[in-house]
């Protein structure tokens, strides 16, 4: 019993810090300095975008003629749905969890993340990040 617990103190402790030691400090060290990040952080949070306008006549909005009728619109990364004869809603479509853009269906109700099966309300008040949209006539303005 000696020899196995003596194998243990000496063996284990390699054998974690192999194991385990290479990933902690991988994960712990990073490439960019804490200058850059806080300024293009805070850079992005003061510029606002400007007003993004889509003319609803391309044929690229199709599927948004008719209500119910959705597109994820990924020249400028949103979602689209029309909700009503004189309401599109917009929404960024990156998924909330992990970030994914391209891979979205829409049910009726609810957007589902084709990477992990993640679904989200097509209400406002849910966890996909929703713009302010004004439509007039066929163009619509989603501020961004």
């Amino acid at each position: 019993m000696k020899n196995r617990r003596t194998f243990l103190k000496t063996a284990c402790k390699p054998i974690v810090l192999a194991a385990f030691g290479i990933p902690i400090l991988e994960a712990c060290s990073t490439e960019e300095t804490p200058e850059s990040s806080t300024s293009s952080g805070s850079q992005s949070q003061s510029t606002p975008k400007e007003p993004l306008q889509i003319d609803l006549t391309n044929s690229q909005f199709s599927d948004l003629e008719v209500v119910g009728g959705w597109i994820n619109y990924r020249d400028e990364d949103l979602l689209l749905i029309r909700i009503s004869t004189n309401e599109i809603r917009a929404f960024d479509n990156s998924c909330p969890h992990q970030g994914n853009r391209d891979r979205w269906t829409f049910d009726g109700s609810e957007f589902t993340c084709g990477y992990h099966n993640n679904s989200y309300s097509n209400s406002c008040s849910g966890s996909l990040t929703c713009y302010t949209t004004e439509l007039e006539g066929t163009i619509l303005t989603v501020n961004l």
